[in-house]
């Protein structure tokens, strides 16, 4: 079985995300969506709920879609799935820039290790989970840009009392 892991924060999982994912399982037998926890990103911030948000944006796929997280280095958790092939999605240059940088260091730290960027689909290439979550935060309709389950939950974590916006 050809695995690969599609490794994010999906601070929320996007139509982009999704978009990558259904792409990827025409080249693999499984996806493995795993968050991460960069330290740069907060990671622990909602993360069952937007790990739950993922499972049924993807459920349409079945087993053939996995959603986990894990801590450490990526390279330890590829092997740990036994495959050696991760997904990036690339939407900009400054996208591609970036992924370089990571992937050389990953392959610095494992030489077997084998990337896979996909564009994002044109018609998606915009959306990034930062600025679904600032138009949510704004009281913005997200719906064109996420599952309905996901603009459901950012609508009704926005409108909450609770929230510091």
């Amino acid at each position: 079985m050809r695995i690969i892991i599609y490794p994010g924060s999906f601070n929320p999982i996007t139509f982009g995300h999704m978009n990558i994912v259904e792409r990827a399982l025409g080249l693999f037998d499984k996806v493995v969506v795993a968050f991460g926890t960069a330290t740069d990103k907060n990671p622990d911030v909602f993360l069952d709920e937007r790990m739950e948000l993922c499972r049924q944006a993807l459920n349409q796929y079945g087993t053939r879609i996995e959603v986990e997280k894990f801590s450490g280095l990526l390279v330890d958790f590829v092997r740990a799935k036994n495959t050696k092939f991760i997904l990036r999605g690339l939407r900009t240059l400054m996208d591609y820039e970036y992924e370089f940088q990571m992937l050389e260091m990953n392959r610095h730290l494992d030489p077997e290790l084998e990337y896979v960027l996909l564009p994002t689909a044109s018609k998606w290439s915009f959306v990034s989970s930062t600025r679904v979550r600032e138009i949510a935060a704004l009281g913005g309709d997200v719906s064109e840009f996420v599952h309905p389950v996901v603009a459901q939950f950012l609508a009704k974590h926005y409108r909450s009392p609770h929230t510091s916006n």
